[in-house]
């Protein structure tokens, strides 16, 4: 059985208190069995173990200023880094719905980062957290239905109490079924995903990242500096 200890996992202690109580929930349970199943059966699980609650490591809960909801990870292997969207900064090239994500920002902002990791954006209040955590290598969808959604969902209904106004950006179907979580003081801004099967139906010119920092300048908090690698 893989170790789904939230509290080993995760490193600050806010989300461990939040998270951690989930632990004796039996849809919680189902999973680690699941994913323990995956595991024995010698199923190619991405991103790799370490990385499944990244996010939370890297966006401590008393620091989150927005939130970017992806869908599952990257099923190319060397892809899925633990952050929605994200790759490690040697990927080249880009997946397609970065590459989009980062043209939307070039027109936006006229900047982006150097390289596809978004770390950088992480460490300055953005949780990166995907709607499903985990698949099977080069099978999209493949861990959908398995418990990840009803997890993300506590993760979002957590988010909901934080104390600061936050921004949330809902790209795409999945995402958006959060959005009836989300208390109207916070704000967000939905679009198609940036995917390059949908991104034409509204993603393009949607200006989201200039929004944000619009809103974050509005409520006196620092704004995100998009453009910002590691």
């Amino acid at each position: 059985m893989i170790n789904f200890n939230l509290t080993d996992l995760i490193t600050d202690q806010a989300w461990q208190s939040r998270l951690a109580p989930l632990e004796a929930h039996h849809q919680l349970r189902e999973l680690t069995q699941f994913l323990s199943a995956e595991i024995a059966q010698g199923q190619s699980i991405l991103p790799s173990q370490q990385h499944w609650f990244r996010a939370f490591n890297l966006t401590p809960y008393h620091q989150v200023k927005l939130v970017i909801v992806g869908q599952d990870p990257y099923p190319t292997p060397g892809h899925a880094n633990g952050l929605s969207f994200s790759v490690d900064a040697s990927v080249s090239p880009l997946p397609k719905s970065l590459k989009n994500i980062f043209q939307e920002l070039k027109d936006d902002l006229g900047q982006c980062p150097l390289n596809g990791d978004l770390s950088a954006w992480a460490t300055q209040g953005v949780l990166l957290l995907n709607r499903v955590l985990t698949l099977r290598a080069e099978q999209s969808n493949s861990h959908q239905g398995r418990g990840w959604e009803w997890f993300t969902e506590q993760v979002i209904r957590q988010l909901n109490q934080h104390p600061n106004n936050l921004v949330f950006i809902l790209w795409g179907k999945q995402a958006q079924q959060l959005q009836t979580l989300i208390d109207p003081r916070h704000h967000c801004l939905i679009s198609v995903h940036p995917s390059p099967l949908s991104a034409y139906r509204g993603f393009w010119g949607s200006k989201p990242f200039s929004q944000t920092n619009a809103y974050l300048m509005q409520q006196g908090y620092d704004t995100i500096d998009w453009s910002k690698s590691i």
